[in-house]
């Protein structure tokens, strides 16, 4: 081969062991959540690449060996193409050197420059555009990547095999994903960390800290005694219950059975008084609503997520025999949660 189509064909190698390495990177580094959102809105081109990327993200063992296979071909036609070429080029400008030294010099000449074109355009920038735009890198190279990978399946495939046979004999269980999940520990490790480098201000730092600290911990914390909260008999007359929220300033209460004490164990549901105030003619136990029971155990999170799927401001909050003991409102959940 001459030395300008074997110039060419090295740039076309160079190039190609580039978009290998930037679409190794962007598989490791793309936010998956990121990658299904264009998926699910956008234009058709958009989510074309986007669902590309996504299932190249659940075949990252299978598509990292196609990068490395990628790469290694590259690179091997590179040495086996491009530095012969430059060689022979540099040797007539060389002519001022002693016959015998041409040669070894415009090895070592054409060596350097192959190296340098391959580790900074080949390999530095473009993990470096990969690792500064993943999300775009993934989706703009998962088209031709994945259909190279198509292409070299088989052999994919089995050196893959091989690879994760080799890693269980020395204990280690292969995956196909990154993990992306956190448990709230590791989240309280890095807020912990970030605050110690001063990537947060203290109030960022606490209100985080705050926030993490209330996803594990239970209602029993929060809730109202059940004997303390608000409430009125089931059958109790308009002017009670404007009396009980004029003293308590709220907007709920609790609706007992007639000539029963708060214990709980006869909470007929929640009454506002909006209701009895549009209706004064109807007693609290037509106006009430059923108020959803949650155990002493639940934990915040959960806690909200009851009382909006009943569509409910207050809950009781029962003991292990089910008996309600205390009273828990949404606001100050959500509060808990904001660390507000």
């Amino acid at each position: 081969m001459s030395a300008l189509p074997a110039i060419l064909l090295g740039i076309v190698l160079l190039v190609g062991n580039g978009l290998f390495v930037a679409a190794e990177f962007a598989l490791i580094s793309a936010r998956r959540h990121r990658l299904e959102e264009a998926a699910a809105g956008g234009g058709r081109l958009t989510k074309l690449t986007a669902r590309a990327a996504v299932r190249g993200g659940r075949e990252l063992s299978l598509m990292l060996a196609g990068a490395q296979l990628g790469v290694t071909l590259c690179s091997l036609g590179l040495g086996m193409v491009a530095e012969p070429a430059l060689e022979h080029l540099l040797e007539p400008v060389l002519v001022l050197l002693p016959e015998a030294a041409r040669v070894p010099v415009a090895y070592v000449v054409a060596l350097a420059i192959v190296t340098f074109l391959h580790m900074v355009v080949g390999e530095m920038a473009p993990k470096s555009w990969a690792l500064t735009y993943p999300e775009r890198a993934a989706m703009g190279l998962a088209l031709p990547f994945r259909g190279f990978t198509w292409v070299v399946r088989p052999l994919l495939a089995a050196l893959n095999g091989l690879t994760n046979a080799v890693l269980r004999l020395v204990g280690v269980r292969p995956r196909d994903e990154l993990q992306t999940a956190r448990t709230p520990r590791q989240l309280a490790m890095l807020v912990a960390e970030s605050g110690r480098m001063g990537m947060l201000d203290r109030d960022e730092h606490d209100l985080l800290t705050r926030a993490l600290r209330a996803q594990s911990q239970t209602v029993e914390r929060l809730m109202l005694p059940i004997a303390d909260a608000p409430a009125v008999p089931a059958g109790a007359d308009d002017r009670t219950v404007r009396e009980l929220a004029a003293r308590s300033s709220g907007l709920r209460m609790l609706v007992l059975a007639d000539g029963q004490a708060p214990s709980g164990r006869d909470v007929v549901g929640v009454l506002h008084v909006r209701d009895a105030l549009l209706e004064p003619e109807r007693t609290p136990r037509e106006l009430a609503t059923p108020a959803p029971r949650m155990s002493r155990a639940t934990t915040i999170p959960d806690a909200v997520t009851i009382l909006q799927d009943a569509h409910a401001q207050l809950g009781l909050v029962t003991d292990e025999n089910g008996i309600p003991e205390g009273v828990i409102d949404l606001t100050t959940l959500v509060g808990e949660l904001l660390a507000v």
